[in-house]
């Protein structure tokens, strides 16, 4: 539970926080608890998240501002393991490092900055960038799922999102969640898996990149180069290999020729 201050302060920055939010980010406390805020970051442009929607958690101690929060990302981004709680110097795993003044808002932009960064810690992953944007491009899908569960509406135990068929994410944001709805359905998203129906169901693609035609070609013809090496100068060059024969052949009959002639 809540004290007065904690109470008071996290009332202060969620009317500071709605009115002025800052890029990016949007976030708001429960209705059931002040101290569970839920936040959505959406993905940078020019970043591997672009577009992409993070959902994740802060779960503040009953004395805050005096001691920082647990933050959670549950939205696989390829940056963060989901709904693990992160190290971070604004986070819970550093409480005699963190300033009292630092707000919500505050402590989402330093996560937002973290996460567009390469820096490690606990909690981070590491992964590709083609990875990062396919896990982009199903954010909204699994948000609203909950990566798919839905379907079958499995309990699963000490996790806020994966296997509760996106109830949780619908509570919390009703609006966008209709909203992830409403874009499945124009762009055709299959609501049980997230892929595109009637397109392709693998992700990303390794090796060549997608879109280089080109490349492809090249790397193809190589291919056929090399195991045709054996065979091809052969085929290349019959009338030359033949003409060859012709001639050893005339000089060796010349040669026994004139051995007769002196014998």
């Amino acid at each position: 539970m809540a004290s007065k201050a904690a109470h008071k302060r996290l009332t202060r920055e969620y009317k500071t926080i709605s009115e002025n939010p800052p890029p990016y980010i949007t976030a708001h406390p429960s209705d059931s608890n002040i101290l569970e805020w839920h936040y959505i970051i959406t993905g940078p442009e020019d970043t591997p998240y672009h577009g992409g929607q993070y959902w994740g958690t802060l779960i503040f101690p009953p004395n805050y501002p005096f001691a920082p929060p647990a933050i959670r990302m549950h939205t696989p981004s390829g940056r963060f393991q989901p709904s693990t709680r992160l190290c971070l110097s604004i986070s819970d795993f550093h409480p005699r490092s963190f300033n009292p003044a630092w707000e919500v808002s505050t402590i989402l932009i330093g996560l937002l900055s973290f996460m567009t960064s390469e820096e490690m810690t606990t909690g981070s992953v590491s992964s590709t960038e083609a990875e990062r944007k396919y896990l982009a491009s199903r954010s909204r899908w699994w948000n609203s799922t909950g990566g798919g569960s839905h379907v079958k509406n499995p309990a699963q135990k000490g996790n806020v999102k994966a296997g509760d068929g996106g109830a949780k994410f619908r509570a919390e944001w009703p609006e966008v969640d209709k909203e992830n709805w409403e874009w499945m359905t124009k762009n055709k998203i299959d609501p049980a898996t997230g892929n595109k129906i009637g397109g392709a169901s693998c992700g990303p693609q390794l090796g060549i990149a997608g879109g280089s035609g080109h490349q492809t070609q090249a790397v193809v013809d190589a291919v056929v180069q090399r195991r045709d090496a054996g065979t091809g100068w052969l085929s290349s060059n019959r009338l030359l290999v033949v003409g060859g024969i012709i001639f050893v052949y005339v000089l060796i009959a010349r040669i026994l020729s004139d051995e007769d002639g002196i014998s």
